[in-house]
């Protein structure tokens, strides 16, 4: 998985450098201006549920959504952003995205979401798996 997203536009609830701010990939792209951006280089899947790239106290940082308790269990569906927590539809854990880390904050789960690279080129955000 790689995609570059061009911080120059216009998202819905992501503002570059702006602390809590979030902007999610998922196999229909991210959103951009109301309307769905494909990258030129998507695969079907993002992650197992999508993933959501977090202005956090120490930069960017990029997780996979799903919960990894609930994935190894076989439910993918995407947390919800709430804040500055990631929250599992399912089992209810909570992960402090802010951290740049995503723990766990309930202990429901054992593990961390799981985390990409990404990098900062001027105007360009570029998430590797």
């Amino acid at each position: 998985m790689r995609v570059t997203i061009d911080t120059r536009g216009l998202f819905v609830n992501f503002t570059p450098e702006a602390l809590n701010s979030y902007i999610i990939v998922n196999a229909q792209g991210y959103q951009e201006n109301g309307k769905y951006v494909k990258p030129v280089t998507a695969i079907d899947a993002w992650g197992y549920g999508g993933v959501v790239v977090y202005v956090s106290l120490f930069g960017y940082v990029a997780f996979d959504l799903a919960c990894p308790y609930c994935a190894g269990r076989g439910r993918k569906e995407p947390c919800e952003i709430v804040g500055m927590n990631a929250v599992c539809p399912h089992c209810g854990e909570e992960y402090e995205l802010g951290s740049g880390y995503a723990l766990p904050r309930k202990g429901i789960s054992k593990e961390a979401m799981r985390k990409y690279n990404i990098t900062n080129s001027g105007d360009k955000l570029t998430i590797i798996q």
